[in-house]
């Protein structure tokens, strides 16, 4: 499907006169959407901790195509510039990305200290978008939980990463709230406590496949933190951003198509 401007009467179809452009309201989001671990690359670089999918790919090389990883992605992290004339030039007017937990904080907390290198590359890459009229939607978490408290108390197997998820979030809506106005603390919880926990197809690679863990009882353990991850955080914003930042707040779910036979 090719990516239509808003502002245009393009088909946004191979079939003719099937949809047009002008068929939607002139605030439609127009978009495109990353994670931070499948195209920043430079995963050892800029002060970044390691996550999750850093130690999952390393000791399952054989669980992505070709034995691939993260390490260059598409190196979004030197080419940002470029990416973002990609975007404007495709005609979208919105750009969903995730910022990359452990760049900012590479120990996984705030006390354990703050990237400033991590920091400014996602200032400056908000600041290119918006300056090339791209509204930017930030993803707080799309997977990618530190290493650090996967270590530390098992990740989101502990009710722990609660609060710090929450003090990772606050330092967000600090820093870049003044131009952020488009939030999701998580993206398709279901898939990462499925995958990541059940059959072990995800990092951080627990359950059938690995034979790690218990996929009878760890996902929905999982489930129930990143929830209670996503009102925490929700309730945050809603306290003390909100009304100051005007922006809002949500999570990405995934969702499947069934048919009756």
């Amino acid at each position: 499907m090719e990516a239509i401007p808003p502002n245009k009467g393009y088909i946004i179809s191979s079939f003719p006169n099937l949809v047009d452009s002008s068929d939607f309201k002139s605030d439609f989001a127009w978009g495109a959407a990353t994670s931070a671990y499948q195209i920043e690359g430079a995963a050892s670089e800029g002060g970044r901790g390691p996550c999750i999918w850093d130690i999952f790919c390393q000791k399952h090389p054989d669980a992505i195509v070709n034995g691939d990883n993260g390490n260059n992605g598409t190196e979004a992290y030197y080419k940002y510039k470029e990416d973002v004339q990609m975007i404007k030039k495709m005609g979208v007017n919105s750009y969903r990305f995730s910022i990359s937990w452990s760049r900012i904080l590479p120990g996984g907390k705030l006390n354990k200290g703050i990237n400033k290198e991590g920091v400014d590359y996602y200032n400056n890459l908000i600041n290119e978008l918006i300056s090339n009229g791209i509204t930017p939607y930030i993803t707080l978490f799309h997977w990618d939980t530190p290493e650090a408290l996967e270590e530390e108390y098992m990740g989101f197997l502990n009710e722990k990463i609660i609060y710090d998820f929450m003090s990772y979030a606050g330092f967000c809506f600090l820093e870049f709230g003044d131009r952020v106005k488009n939030w999701i603390t998580i993206n398709e919880p279901q898939a990462y406590a499925s995958n990541g926990y059940a059959s072990g197809t995800y990092a951080p690679g627990r359950g059938k496949k690995n034979g790690v863990g218990n996929p009878g009882t760890e996902p929905y353990i999982v489930g129930h933190n990143l929830l209670l991850s996503h009102a925490a955080i929700v309730d945050l914003y809603r306290q003390r951003f909100q009304e100051s930042q005007g922006g809002k707040i949500g999570i990405t779910l995934n969702t499947y198509f069934f048919r009756a036979t």
